[in-house]
C-alpha cells in the first residue's frame, strides 16, 4: 500500500516511522471552530501532541507527493515529530552526479563561464525548457532528508563518507569543483555551518509558558479573581514569574554557552583549488563535498571534515578524543601511486583517521616539501560532520525517562478523577438546593483547583533549587536541575578514565634493560653517560611521533616523558630548509654535551688539526606511526658517520617480543612482564635492528613496515606509571559500599585500562576478568568472539597453557530469590572494535555483558554514547564522569552526566564540577538522594494538603457552606507555603548509604503513607464535623446566635458583637465551619511533620531549624487563637464564637489526630515496610557490588514477607538488569570458558542468536 509507513535511516540509532499527509479544507474548517469553541484551548492541545496536530488537520498520502510528514521514532520513547515537505527546482536529483547539461556545458569548454551574466540568461531559458525538475525534501533535527525514487521513500543524503573509494577520491575528488558545481550541491546539502541559533527571548517565554501546568496556573489565577480572590492568585502569579524567569535564564545561558563553542569555525575564509580558476578564496559556508581546501602554513581551525590528498598537517583534536596531544596527519595513499594502497579500497573517516581532518579540531601547521601545497577534500559539510553529530546530539538529545515523573503524572490524573468526582457532588447538591448558576459554575470549579493545587510545580521545585544551591557550595554547577532528583536513583557510574580516575600524564618508574638474553637490575633513569650511546637509549631518544610547535615539544605524553627522560635535544628542519629539500629531510635528536665524552688527543700529533669534535647524532629517516591495531610503532634512523641504519621498535611487551628473534628474548620475559602489570604499572617493550647496507634512504620511504619489523634484538622494557588521583579508590569504595556499580570508559589501550581498574579497586583482586576479542564476517566466516581470561594473556606463549578448575569464575546459584546476592567472581572487558561488532552481530549477548562489563576502552565518543544507552536498556540509572569533549554525547545522554571540565564537555553536561576529581560524584548522588526524599515528601505533604481542604469544602458545601476567601489564604499562604519551602531545606545525610530510595511515587511504602494519612484525616475531620452537630448547645447559626453565653464560658467574640448588622451571603460563619477550620489547620501541620523524613538519606528534621521554628510559631498561633480568641482575628476570618468545652473537645481531637498520624508514619510504616524493604541491602553490605547489579527497592518492598502475609506470591524483579542476573546464575554455559568462541549463526537472525564453539 503506497499510504503504509515506512522506516527511515533504517537500522541506524535514529531510526524512524514516516507518513505522508495532506492537508484538508473541511478539517481545517473543523478545527477552527473548535478552537472559537474551546476559546483556543484546542489549539493548546494540538500544540502538545504534535500526532494529534497532523490527524486532525490532514487526511493520509502517498510519501510521493505529501506536503506534510509525521515522524514517529521506533525507540521506547515513541516521540511524534512533523515537518514540511519543501520543493525546490534543480538541475539534477543526485548532489555527486553531475546533471546532463551541465557535463554537456563542461565538455564543450563553457563550465567557466556558467556564472557569466549573459550565459547566466542564455541558460535560464534552457532551463525553461525542461532542464529543472523538483525535489522535494523535509528538515527533521538539522539532517535534510531528499525523496529518492529509486528507494520511493524520503533519505539523508551522504558526502563523500560513504561509497566512495580511496582511488576515486584521488581521481575524481582531487582537482577541485567549478563554480557552477559548487552551486549545484549546495542546493543539496546547503550552507557549510553548525546554525545554533540562540531563540529570542519572547519566543522561549512563549514556548515556556504554553507548558500544561503553567496553563492550568492561569485557568486556576482567572477562577480565583472573579471569586475575589486577588491575594492568593498574586502570590501563584509571583511564584509563577520567578519560576518562569528562571528557566528562561538557564535555557538561553545554555543556548548561548553552545552557540559560543561553535561559532569559532562557523564562518572563515579558506582558500580551495577550483577546476576552473585555480586558487581562489571563498567563505567556509559555501564549501561542499568535493571542494578542495588548501591548508595555510599557519594551520586553521577545520569548518568541514575533510581527507588529506596532499602534504602532512599536526593537529590538536582535543575537541574528539578528549586529549590535548597533537596528532600527526598523512595523506590518503593513491592506488596508482603506493603499491601497498588497495584500489578498491572505500574510504571512511573513521577507519582512515589518520588521513582525516575533522570539523573543529585545530590544524596547529603543516608541512610541505618542494612547494607542494597541503590539501585537504571536503567529505562532510555542516551537521554532517563529526563536530555537527557532536551538537546535534546535545541539540536533540533523546529523553530521559524518569518514575517519578511518570508516576507524578499518574498521581495528578488520580487527583483529576477525584476533583470530578468532587465537580459532580457539587453541581448536583447545588442544584437541589436551587443556587444561582454564577456561584455553581465558580464553585465547582474551585473544587478542581483545590484537588489539583496549582502551587504543586514550584512546591515540587523548591527542594531541587535549595539542592542546586548546596551543590554550587561544593563546587558542581548545575544547568538542567531536573536531573538532580534522578541522581537519586544512580545505581551506576561510567568513568573515564585519563584526567578523571587518573592523572593527565604518565611517570617513568624505571627502565630494565636486557643483556645476553638475561634482565639486568631495573634501573630508576636513562639519564647517564654510561647509556648515551646504546641502543636502548637511542629507541626512546628516535622511536616517538614528536614535533616543535613553535618551539616547544609536543605530542603524545607517553613519547614526551620518554624522550624527557634521556635528556636529549631535538631539531627539525625548519621551513626554509624542507621547501628546499624533498620529505626525508630528517628530525634530528642528539644527546646534550655533558653527557657525550671529552674528545680524546689523538695519539698521532701531526693529525691534531683533524681531529673532530665529538658529536653523536640519530637523524630520523622514516617513522611508522603507532598503530592500535598493531600495538607497535616504529622508526628508522640513522646515527652520524654510520653507514648502515637502525630500526627501532617500541610497543605492548608480548607484540615486540614475538618479532624478536627467539635467543634475545629472556626466558622469564612473562613472568617479569606479570609482575609489572600486577602492581598496576604500563609497560612498554623496546627492539632494535640493524638494517643491511642495500637500504638506502630512498629505498627506505618504499619499503614495507613488515620488512623492517623482523628479526629484531630485544633490549629491555620500559616502565611507566599511570598515577591515580589520590581521591579515586576511596571514592570508587564509597560507591561500592552504597552498592553503585562503577564502569571504566575509555579511549585508552585495554590491558593499560584494566590495570588502572585493578589498582583503583574497580575490580577486585581475586575477581576474574573475560576479555572479549569481537571479530568481524571475513572470508566466508561468521562473526565471532573469542574469549580470552586476562590474567593468563602473559602465559599465552605456550601453546597449551593449563587452566585449572579454580580459575574458572565461581557462581553461586541462590536457593531462593532472596538470596540473590551473592558475589559473582568475573568481569567483562573490551575495546570499542570489539563492542561494534557485538552490538551489530551479538545483540542478544549485549546485555549480558553490560551487565558485568567493567573495563571498555579504546572507545569512539558516539560509542560511549550507544555503551550508556545499552546500559540504560537493561533498566540501569547511568551516571556518567568524564572530562573531555569526547565524552559529550555520553554526559547529555546519561541520567546524571557530570564534566570535570569547563571546557566543551560543560555544554553537554547537566553538571559541571569546578574541582576535577571524582570526589564530586558522592556528593551530587548524596544530594540527588535528599532532593529526591524531599520530592517525596513534598508531593505528598502537597496531595493530603489538597485532600485535606477537598474533604473540609466537600463537607461544608454538603450544607451550602464553604471556606472564607481569608481562610484560604490563611492555610495556603500562612501554613502551606511556609512549611512547604521551609521543609526542603533538610541538607543530605553526610554519607552513601547502601539502599536507595524508591523511583517512584506509586510504590508501595509511599502509597501506604499516603493512604493511611488520607483516611487518618478524613476520619479525625468528620469525628468534629458530626461531633459538633451532636452538641447540646448546636443549633444552625444565625446572626443572632449565642452559644458562648453559657455558664463559664469567656465573654463574647467579635463574631457575637453586632450580630444584627452582620450580613453572612455566602454561609460563612457557622459551628461546622469553625470546627473544620482548626482541625484541618492543625492536620497541614501534623502530616508536615509526620513526612519530614531525615535518616538515611536527609539529615533529621530537628537539624532543619527554619522548619522547626516555622512549625512551632504556626502552632502556638493556632492553639493560641483556638483556646483564647481574639476578636479581630475571629471577625477577619470569619471565625464564630464556640463554648470554651468544646474548644477543649478540638484540641483533644487535634492532639489524637497528631498521636496517630506520626505513630502510623514513622512506627509502624517505618518499621514494618522501610524495614523489611531495606532488609537485603543491610545483608548484601559485604559483598562487593561493583559485580552484581543491586536490586531495586520496589521489587524488594514487593519480595518482602508482607505481600506473603497478605497472601500474594512473589514477583519476579521487575528491572531487567536484576531478571537477567536471575537467569544467568542458573545457566550452565555462562560466563564462558577459557578458549571458546561464540560465532554468530550465518546468516544473522533479527535478535542476533548466536551459537558457542569450542576452539580446540
Amino acid at each position: 500500500m503506497e499510504n503504509e509507513g515506512k522506516l527511515i535511516n533504517k537500522g541506524e540509532e535514529e531510526e524512524m516511522e514516516i507518513y505522508g499527509y495532506n492537508l484538508c479544507r473541511w478539517k481545517l474548517a473543523l478545527v477552527a471552530a473548535g478552537v472559537l469553541c474551546s476559546g483556543g484551548f484546542l489549539l493548546l492541545l494540538l500544540y502538545w501532541m504534535p500526532e494529534w496536530c497532523v490527524k486532525a488537520m490532514c487526511r493520509r498520502a502517498p510519501l510521493r507527493g505529501c506536503q506534510v510528514v509525521l515522524l514517529r521514532t521506533t525507540d521506547e520513547f515513541h516521540s511524534w515529530f512533523c515537518a514540511k515537505v519543501r520543493v525546490v527546482l534543480s538541475l539534477g536529483s543526485s548532489p555527486l552526479q553531475t546533471p546532463a547539461f551541465m557535463a554537456e556545458a563542461m565538455t564543450n569548454g563553457i563550465s567557466d563561464r556558467l556564472h557569466a551574466e549573459a550565459t547566466e540568461e542564455k541558460d535560464r531559458h534552457r532551463f525553461s525548457q525542461g532542464h529543472l525538475q523538483e525535489i522535494r525534501h523535509f528538515t527533521h533535527h538539522s539532517v535534510k532528508y531528499f525523496w529518492n525514487e529509486g528507494v520511493q521513500n524520503f533519505s539523508s543524503i551522504k558526502g563523500l563518507d560513504e561509497s566512495v573509494s580511496c582511488s576515486s577520491i584521488h581521481r575524481e575528488h582531487s582537482a577541485g569543483l567549478a563554480k557552477g558545481i559548487r552551486d549545484y550541491r549546495r542546493l543539496f546539502y546547503g550552507v557549510n555551518e553548525i546554525a545554533v541559533k540562540v531563540p529570542s527571548v519572547f519566543k522561549l517565554l512563549i514556548k515556556e509558558v504554553l507548558n500544561p501546568f503553567y496553563i492550568f496556573q492561569l485557568f486556576s489565577v482567572i477562577l480565583w479573581s472573579t471569586d475575589e480572590y486577588y491575594y492568593y492568585a498574586l502570590a501563584i502569579v509571583i511564584m509563577s514569574l520567578v519560576s518562569v524567569a528562571s528557566s528562561l535564564y538557564t535555557i538561553r545561558k545554555q543556548y548561548m554557552m553552545l552557540h559560543d563553542m561553535v561559532v569559532a569555525h562557523s564562518v572563515v575564509r579558506v582558500s580551495v583549488s577550483t577546476a576552473d580558476q585555480g586558487i581562489e578564496e571563498i567563505l567556509s559556508t559555501d564549501l561542499v563535498p568535493g571542494d578542495v581546501i588548501v591548508i595555510p602554513l599557519n594551520g586553521m581551525i577545520m569548518p568541514c571534515d575533510a581527507v588529506l590528498v596532499s602534504g602532512t598537517c599536526i593537529v590538536n583534536e582535543s575537541m574528539l578524543t578528549g586529549e590535548s596531544v597533537p596528532v600527526t596527519k598523512t595523506n590518503l595513499p593513491n592506488p596508482s601511486e603506493d603499491p601497498k594502497a588497495l584500489e578498491a579500497e572505500a574510504y571512511s573517516p573513521e577507519g582512515h583517521r589518520r588521513h582525516t581532518l575533522f570539523c573543529g579540531t585545530t590544524v596547529i601547521q603543516t608541512r610541505f616539501y618542494t612547494a607542494e601545497l597541503v590539501k585537504a577534500v571536503v567529505v562532510r559539510t555542516g551537521f554532517s560532520t563529526s563536530k555537527g553529530q557532536l551538537v546535534r546530539s546535545i541539540l536533540y538529545p533523546k529523553p530521559t525517562d524518569f518514575k517519578l515523573y511518570r508516576d507524578a503524572y499518574m498521581f495528578l490524573l488520580f487527583l483529576v478523577g477525584v476533583a470530578g468526582v468532587g465537580f459532580l457532588y457539587t453541581v448536583v447538591n447545588s442544584i437541589l438546593h436551587k443556587v444561582p448558576a454564577g456561584i455553581i459554575i465558580i464553585e465547582s470549579l474551585d473544587i478542581i483547583t483545590i484537588t489539583v493545587p496549582p502551587a504543586l510545580p514550584a512546591a515540587m521545585t523548591a527542594g531541587i533549587v535549595y539542592a542546586q544551591r548546596r551543590l554550587k557550595k561544593v563546587g558542581i554547577f548545575c544547568i538542567s536541575p531536573q536531573r538532580i532528583n534522578i541522581c537519586g536513583q544512580l545505581n551506576l557510574v561510567c568513568f573515564d578514565k585519563t584526567g578523571t580516575l587518573t592523572e593527565d600524564g604518565l611517570d617513568l618508574w624505571g627502565i630494565q634493560r636486557v643483556e645476553n638474553a638475561r634482565f639486568l637490575l631495573p634501573e630508576e633513569n636513562a639519564f647517564s653517560k654510561l647509556l648515551v650511546k646504546s641502543p636502548f637509549v637511542a629507541c626512546m631518544a628516535a622511536c616517538h611521533s614528536l614535533t616543535k610547535i613553535e618551539g616547544v615539544i609536543s605530542g603524545d605524553p607517553l613519547d614526551l616523558k620518554m624522550f624527557e627522560a634521556t635528556g636529549w635535544i631535538l631539531e627539525e628542519a625548519t621551513e626554509e630548509e624542507t621547501a628546499l629539500h624533498n620529505r626525508i629531510m630528517p628530525t634530528v635528536v642528539r644527546p646534550p654535551k655533558q653527557l657525550l665524552p671529552e674528545p680524546q688527543p689523538a695519539a698521532n700529533k701531526d693529525l691534531e688539526l683533524f681531529e673532530l669534535p665529538a658529536t653523536y647524532e640519530i637523524g630520523i629517516v622514516r617513522q611508522f606511526p603507532f598503530s592500535s591495531a598493531l600495538q607497535r610503532m616504529c622508526v628508522v634512523a640513522r646515527a652520524l658517520g654510520q653507514k648502515k641504519m637502525d630500526a627501532y621498535v617500541k610497543g605492548a611487551p608480548e607484540v615486540v617480543a614475538g618479532l624478536c628473534k627467539p635467543e634475545t628474548v629472556p626466558v622469564d620475559f612473562e613472568r617479569v612482564l606479570e609482575e609489572y602489570t600486577k602492581q598496576g604499572l604500563r609497560v612498554i617493550a623496546v627492539a632494535h635492528r640493524r638494517l643491511e647496507s642495500r637500504l638506502t634512504w630512498h629505498r627506505v620511504q618504499n619499503v614495507g613496515r613488515e620488512a623492517i619489523e623482523a628479526n629484531m634484538d630485544f633490549l629491555g622494557l620500559i616502565i611507566m606509571q599511570n598515577k591515580l588521583k589520590q581521591e579515586t579508590p576511596v571514592v570508587l569504595e564509597d560507591l561500592h559500599k552504597a552498592n553503585i556499580r562503577t564502569v571504566m570508559v575509555t579511549g585508552d589501550n585495554l590491558l593499560t585500562a584494566i590495570s588502572v581498574a585493578r589498582d583503583c579497586g574497580m575490580i577486585q583482586p581475586p575477581d576474574k576478568v573475560i576479555v572479549a576479542e569481537a571479530l568481524v564476517p571475513k572470508d566466508g566466516q561468521p562473526a565471532r568472539i573469542i574469549w580470552h581470561y586476562a590474567d593468563m594473556l602473559s602465559k599465552g606463549t605456550d601453546p597449551s597453557p593449563a587452566i585449572h578448575p579454580e580459575e574458572i569464575p565461581i557462581k553461586l546459584a541462590p536457593e531462593n530469590l532472596e538470596d540473590l546476592l551473592p558475589v559473582t567472581k568475573y568481569h567483562f572487558a573490551m575495546s570499542g572494535k570489539s563492542f561494534a561488532v557485538i552490538q551489530e552481530h551479538f545483540q542478544d549477548l549485549l546485555p549480558k555483558l553490560v551487565l558485568h562489563g567493567t573495563v571498555f576502552a579504546r572507545m569512539a565518543p558516539d560509542q560511549k554514547t550507544q555503551l550508556v544507552e545499552a546500559l540504560q536498556n537493561v533498566d540501569y540509572y547511568v551516571g556518567m564522569c568524564g572530562d573531555g569533549a569526547n565524552d559529550c554525547g555520553a554526559l547529555k545522554r546519561a541520567h546524571g552526566g557530570i564534566s570535570l571540565s569547563e571546557l566543551e564537555a560543560s555544554v553537554a553536561s547537566p553538571f559541571t564540577s569546578r574541582t576535577p576529581s571524582i570526589s564530586c560524584v558522592p556528593n551530587l548522588i548524596r544530594e540527588g538522594r535528599a532532593a529526591l526524599i524531599t520530592s517525596f515528601c513534598v508531593f505528598k505533604f502537597m496531595a493530603l494538603y489538597s485532600i485535606i481542604q477537598y474533604v473540609s469544602v466537600t463537607l461544608l458545601y454538603s450544607m451550602l457552606s464553604n471556606l472564607g476567601d481569608l481562610q484560604f489564604l490563611f492555610i495556603d499562604l500562612a501554613i502551606i507555603l511556609v512549611v512547604v519551602f521551609t521543609m526542603s531545606l533538610n541538607p543530605a545525610w553526610k554519607e552513601l548509604v547502601a539502599q536507595r530510595p524508591p523511583a517512584g511515587l506509586i510504590s508501595g511504602p509511599l502509597l501506604c503513607s499516603v493512604l493511611t494519612q488520607i483516611l487518618i484525616c478524613l476520619g479525625f475531620q468528620a469525628l468534629g464535623f458530626l461531633w459538633v452537630r451532636q452538641q447540646p448547645w448546636y443549633e444552625p447559626w444565625t446572626p443572632h446566635s449565642d452559644a458562648c453565653r453559657l455558664p463559664g464560658a469567656p465573654e463574647a467574640n467579635a463574631s457575637t458583637h453586632g450580630n444584627g448588622t452582620l450580613h453572612d451571603e455566602h454561609n460563612i460563619r457557622n459551628y461546622e465551619n469553625t470546627t473544620l477550620f482548626f482541625i484541618s489547620s492543625f492536620q497541614y501541620l501534623t502530616v508536615a511533620v509526620a513526612f519530614s523524613k531525615g535518616k538515611p538519606f536527609r539529615q533529621p528534621c530537628h537539624k532543619n531549624y527554619l522548619f522547626v521554628l516555622s512549625v512551632m510559631v504556626l502552632y502556638a498561633f493556632m492553639l493560641f487563637i483556638m483556646l483564647h480568641p481574639v476578636r479581630a482575628i475571629d471577625w477577619a476570618l470569619e471565625l464564630v464564637c464556640v463554648p470554651f468545652p468544646w474548644r477543649v473537645a478540638m484540641l483533644i481531637i487535634v492532639l489524637l489526630n497528631g498521636a496517630v498520624s506520626v505513630l502510623v508514619e514513622n512506627a509502624l510504616l517505618d518499621m514494618l515496610l522501610w524495614k523489611v524493604l531495606f532488609r537485603q541491602d543491610k545483608q548484601g553490605d559485604s559483598h562487593p557490588p561493583s559485580s552484581h547489579p543491586p536490586q531495586e527497592a520496589l521489587d524488594r518492598w514487593q519480595r518482602c514477607r508482607l505481600p506473603a502475609l497478605l497472601g500474594f506470591r512473589k514477583a519476579p524483579p521487575k528491572a531487567k538488569y536484576a531478571h537477567l542476573a536471575q537467569e544467568l546464575r542458573v545457566d550452565p554455559d555462562w560466563p564462558p570458558k577459557p578458549s571458546t568462541t561464540t560465532e554468530a549463526k550465518a546468516p544473522p537472525l533479527r535478535n542476533g542468536s548466536c551459537r558457542i564453539v569450542t576452539v580446540t
